[in-house]
């Protein structure tokens, strides 16, 4: 398990860590002294192995003991979700968080069912952001899945020049596959690669969303045979 710090909690050759990552060390994982810790400051994009060394009312002492700079992955994938409802997009936080997604921006479309106000909007975001802070500790990952704000296809639209591709799952497309475009970006022989694929709510797309996004040359593509709910698309 992987636990998340900022800059402020290293002080020369020790952590200090508190809060809520101090109760389940302490009460749930029942940690003691001198076992290790796995530990990943946000801030500096550094790793540290550290010993606990001491308890402290409200606070753990933890001794460096390895460090390492955390590199720059060279695949970054963005998932448009069209927003699910009840805790679907949970599961998709957690399952992308294991398999290594970047970014998941949640989209407002035509035929959502969830429908948020602007402090419903702040609720969700800090709710899904704690989820993918869970779910990174968890498997171990080197840095958290970033919940964007909530945005519409428009805003998806003016995006598009900020990735190598961007694809969109559409259960009508039946030419081009995911695996075909696949071997295509591979050819790209390129060190680093921004790709983003938009996936829809539980209605799936209106017509007039799927034309607007080739338009402004996002490529449609297609899963399979089978139509996939909203919460497993985005993991395919």
């Amino acid at each position: 398990m992987n636990f998340f710090i900022d800059k402020n909690q290293i002080k020369e050759d020790k952590i200090y860590i508190s809060g809520t990552d101090f109760n389940h060390i302490k009460n749930v994982l029942r940690y003691k002294e001198n076992e290790k810790l796995n530990i990943v400051c946000k801030s500096n994009h550094m790793s540290y192995v550290a010993l606990i060394s001491k308890f402290q009312e409200k606070e753990i002492e933890c001794n460096i003991i390895e460090k390492s700079e955390i590199k720059e992955k060279p695949l970054k994938i963005t998932i448009f979700q069209g927003l699910p409802k009840s805790d679907k997009m949970e599961l998709i936080i957690q399952k992308c968080s294991e398999i290594g997604v970047s970014n998941i921006v949640p989209v407002a479309m035509k035929r959502c069912v969830v429908k948020l106000d602007g402090k419903d909007k702040l609720k969700k975001i800090t709710r899904w952001q704690s989820i993918a802070e869970a779910a990174a500790k968890q498997c171990q990952r080197e840095d958290i899945i970033e919940i964007s704000e909530i945005i519409n296809l428009e805003d998806i639209c003016k995006k598009v020049q900020d990735y190598d591709i961007v694809f969109v799952a559409y259960e009508k497309e039946n030419k081009i596959s995911l695996r075909q475009e696949i071997e295509e970006l591979k050819k790209l022989r390129k060190d680093k690669l921004s790709i983003a694929f938009i996936v829809g709510p539980e209605g799936g797309f209106d017509e007039d969303e799927i034309d607007k996004l080739i338009q402004n040359k996002v490529k449609s593509i297609s899963l399979g045979k089978r139509i996939l709910r909203t919460e497993t698309a985005p993991i395919v």
